[in-house]
Parts: C-alpha cells; structure tokens; sequence
C-alpha cells in the first residue's frame, strides 16, 4: 500500500491494492452499482457477494442493471460497483470502485447456487448478474500510523 496523502489532522489516506480491496469488498454485502441508462448515468444500492473475484448481484429483470441481459452476451455492459465501510464519527474507514463488464448468468446451476447464497432486497429479484472486475481501486483512511 502506498500512502497518498498525509492530512494536517494526523489521518493517512493510503491507496490500496488490488487484492486487499477485493477482500475488502467481500467483507460487506452491499454496495452501489453505476451504469449508464439513456446515456446518463443511474446509481442502484444492491446487496452483492464476491465468488471466483466477480461481483454478483439479483436484480429484476426489468431493473437498469439488467440490461446487461440486453447487451451482447459476450460483450456485456460496463458498469462501476463502489461500496464502502466509513466511519463518520472517527473519520476513519475504506472506499472500493471496481470497473469491469457486467453480464447476465446464465448456467443454470450457477443462477441456482446464487438464488441460494444471495436474498436480494427487492423480492422480484428475476436475473442474476456478474461483474468481472477490469479496474479495482481503493483508499483507506486511518489515523497516522495505523
């Protein structure tokens, strides 16, 4: 990890690695997915878990995140997936912005071993959704020293 900036309060800012912001990332179960819908950019809080280094969502059919269904198959859609684990009173905490091409499963066993692993918080949850991560980035923010 590389230090990227040092703030006159004492707190570090530290970049980090590739695999210290996936197992970040597998250590919480939501985040925010950000796609392009109509050419403008939307913004979807999912519950996600992290299987073989690919994000993977629910998500109803006819949800924004879906339209990687409508996309090329082999092609899929970009997408950016962000969550994070912040502090607010300590200022304290970790930020994780994966970039890669999400696509809709479809090996029925996988979709089956996912509807079992992941409840999603919308019930109509039809299309499961796999992001393979292209671009991870990462910064932690802890007091000088940590």
């Amino acid at each position: 990890m590389n230090a990227i900036l040092v703030r006159p309060d004492g707190f570090t800012a530290t970049e980090l690695t590739r695999a210290e912001a996936m197992r970040l990332l597998a250590s919480v179960s939501y985040g925010r997915v950000v796609l392009s819908v109509g050419a403008l950019p939307a913004i979807r809080a999912v519950n996600h878990l992290i299987d073989e280094g690919r994000i993977i969502l629910r998500t109803r059919l006819t949800a924004p995140a879906s339209g990687t269904r409508r996309a090329n198959a082999h092609s899929g859609l970009v997408v950016a997936y962000e969550a994070d684990d912040l502090d607010p009173d300590r200022h304290t905490g970790w930020s994780v912005v994966v970039t890669g091409m999400a696509k809709t499963v479809s090996d029925p066993g996988a979709i089956a071993r996912y509807e079992r692993l992941l409840r999603p918080w919308v019930n109509e949850a039809d299309t499961v959704v796999a992001i393979e991560p292209q671009i991870v980035t990462g910064m932690r923010l802890a007091p000088d020293g940590d």
